[in-house]
């Protein structure tokens, strides 16, 4: 279909495709076949859309906003996740759901930048804890700060609505969050 016949798209996801019909013989509104699912489906895509957006918006803002913030986010998920605790190598590809090869590396540059270091484990003197310095904490709770002072802006661009319903998704969300980490796994809260 060309382009300038498409219908526009909707914002109203079940407006897409019938989500009930009525059964003829007893007058009885039940669910489409397979219309929950579809909307279903086809919410979750929106999510993710609007999630990677964020994501995207939010580190290229922050990158134009404070050029000094050169850690790529795989970094600062270690950083965060190692505020808690200190952690081997193995603890924290499993926490990161990364491979350890991949966390090794990772813990290099943090190493190299003094971000981290690296501590006898009490428990096994064979093995060592990665910790973060206190530059470490430093770096971290800088970009925290920088992040919370860009979002705290764009929320304040916002009609009071769209705030309000922003805020009232947020235990949603989080929940959410919980949910895709799954049991025993730590969440960005967490961590």
């Amino acid at each position: 279909m060309p382009a300038a016949s498409r219908p526009a798209p909707s914002s109203d996801l079940s407006a897409s495709r019938p989500a009930t019909e009525t059964d003829e013989t007893t007058g009885r509104t039940e669910p489409a076949p397979g219309a929950d699912d579809a909307l279903a489906i086809e919410r979750a895509q929106r999510l993710t859309d609007v999630v990677t957006r964020l994501r995207r918006a939010l580190r290229s803002s922050i990158r134009t906003d404070y050029p000094w913030e050169s850690l790529p986010m795989a970094q600062v998920e270690l950083l965060q996740t190692l505020a808690v605790t200190p952690l081997r190598v193995g603890e924290l590809a499993a926490r990161q759901r990364l491979a350890p090869n991949t966390v090794s590396g990772l813990v290099g540059k943090l190493l190299d930048a003094g971000f981290v270091d690296r501590q006898a484990d009490p428990g096994d003197r064979r093995t060592a804890r990665i910790a973060l310095t206190p530059a470490g904490h430093q770096q971290l709770e800088d970009w925290q700060r920088a992040h919370e002072r860009r979002i705290a802006g764009a929320l304040a661009t916002l009609s009071p609505a769209d705030h309000d319903a922003v805020m009232a998704a947020l235990p949603g969300l989080d929940r959410l969050a919980e949910a895709l980490a799954g049991p025993g796994q730590a969440t960005a809260d967490d961590a």
